[in-house]
């Protein structure tokens, strides 16, 4: 089974799907909006990660924030680690969303249990900065190590 099988979606959606997946990555934004919409609208969390940076970024047309934020949070609740640190940044940064240091690390940490090394290192610089979170050094040298990172090199 593919990562895009999981779905469950019948042969013209899951072209619909990799056309849309490829739009996007081509950079063809109205094409993959036309291909993806209508499997958001139905749960696909593939479709809504990418039509929430495509409604962020404002590609392809007008930003539009609510939507952004809507699409992400919704791929993200579906346990997609790409949508869950795209929402951990949403937080972090405050776009799109109320910036919350503690949502931040919730949606970071959840994608950094699935594996995902930018989260893991995300948390880590949060630690060592105090963003969001207080300040903890030997956090973040343990979150660093953990992502494959040198401390020393990372200013630890």
């Amino acid at each position: 089974m593919t990562d895009l099988q999981r779905y469950n979606l019948s042969d013209n959606e899951l072209m619909s799907l990799s056309s849309g997946i490829a739009a996007f990555e081509g950079k063809h934004f109205s094409t993959a909006i036309q291909q993806l919409k209508p499997l958001a609208d139905m749960g696909v969390a593939d479709a809504q990660y990418r039509l929430a940076i495509i409604y962020q970024n404002g590609l392809g047309g007008a930003v539009h924030p609510p939507e952004a934020f809507a699409m992400m949070t919704k791929a993200a609740e579906q346990g997609l680690a790409l949508a869950q640190h795209g929402l951990g940044f949403m937080y972090m940064q405050g776009e799109c969303a109320e910036k919350s240091g503690a949502d931040a690390i919730k949606w970071f940490e959840k994608a950094a249990e699935q594996g995902l090394v930018g989260s893991i290192t995300t948390i880590a610089m949060m630690y060592q900065e105090g963003n969001g979170v207080e300040r903890n050094l030997d956090k973040a040298r343990e979150l660093y190590q953990k992502a494959g990172f040198d401390p020393k090199e990372m200013g630890l």
